[in-house]
């Protein structure tokens, strides 16, 4: 009687899983520290801690606080200059909703080891796994273009023209990717970090009302009611905040970075902050832009 093959051996039952492969599995080389893939001591001090979420600290805060760009911008100053602070209460709302969506794809990258596309592709097939990549493609080059469009007008500012700019913002750009070292590339990030935290002194300088300030993040009213005007400006404040180009951006952050699940309690607190960085930039944008320009009739 011949011997049974084994069922785990029948190529038509085994399962296309996402797997780590080995481009992925390794040391973690953070902008502020290393953690090797040897070390499995347990972090029992609060130093050891917070020196191993120093190391692992870069997904979330970057794709959060990237997301106060060229279009964030536009949006959160239009709504301070149209209704002042009485806005800003949508930007607390969106906190919780930007940490769901992120600690989502944060478990999904550091379980699987693959990113968002492929697993769309593996789980609703190939058509949807396109019609994702596509869709992004398409997203993306808009953001983009809008990006280019704000250094266009900032270099404008300087006096330096835009055919000058673009291009070398453009090589800029391009140069820090193609280094092929992450490790430098998130260092790069975090310098355009630092730099969008200009708005914080901002802020300050503009003098806001604190009674009125605080009167914005704890009463969702709209002065005059819920105009088309308003709604629209609502929605395109959601819009700018919370974007698809986050879920891909971050899970495949995360497999870059060599994330495991051993470090997932980290990579979560990094989203977290970064979901709090990102709507204090957008608040002071806003605010600085209520205190100067609230019911002005120039645009933003």
């Amino acid at each position: 009687m011949a011997e049974r093959e084994p069922l785990q051996n029948d190529s038509r039952l085994k399962p296309t899983s996402a797997v780590l492969d080995e481009a992925h599995v390794g040391d973690i080389h953070g902008a502020f520290g290393t953690i090797r893939l040897s070390d499995v001591a347990p972090r029992r001090t609060w130093r050891r801690r917070l020196l191993t979420l120093a190391a692992i600290v870069g997904p979330g805060l970057i794709v959060m606080v990237g997301d106060n760009d060229a279009g964030g911008v536009s949006t959160y100053a239009q709504a301070g200059q149209n209704f002042g602070y009485s806005l800003l209460w949508t930007l607390v709302l969106l906190i919780p909703v930007l940490i769901v969506n992120q600690e989502m794809v944060v478990r999904l990258g550091a379980v699987t080891g693959v990113g968002h596309a492929r697993l769309i592709k593996e789980r609703f097939g190939r058509f949807w796994g396109w019609f994702s990549v596509g869709d992004l493609f398409l997203l993306n080059f808009l953001t983009i273009s809008t990006e280019f469009i704000g250094i266009g007008y900032a270099g404008s500012y300087f006096g330096f023209p835009p055919i000058l700019v673009v291009p070398v913002a453009a090589g800029v750009l391009i140069g820090i990717t193609v280094t092929g070292n992450f490790r430098r590339w998130e260092r790069a990030m975090f310098v355009f970090l630092f730099a969008s935290l200009l708005v914080l002194p901002l802020l300050v300088l503009s003098h806001p009302d604190p009674g009125s300030v605080l009167k914005g993040f704890s009463d969702p009213r709209i002065p005059g009611g819920l105009t088309s005007n308003a709604a629209l400006l609502i929605i395109a404040i959601v819009g700018t905040t919370v974007a698809p180009w986050q879920l891909f951006f971050q899970q495949s952050n995360v497999i870059d970075k060599r994330i495991t699940p051993r470090w997932l309690e980290y990579e979560k607190a990094d989203t977290v902050i970064g979901a709090f960085v990102v709507v204090l930039g957008a608040s002071a944008i806003m605010i600085a832009t209520a205190s100067a320009f609230t019911g002005s009739a120039a645009s933003v």
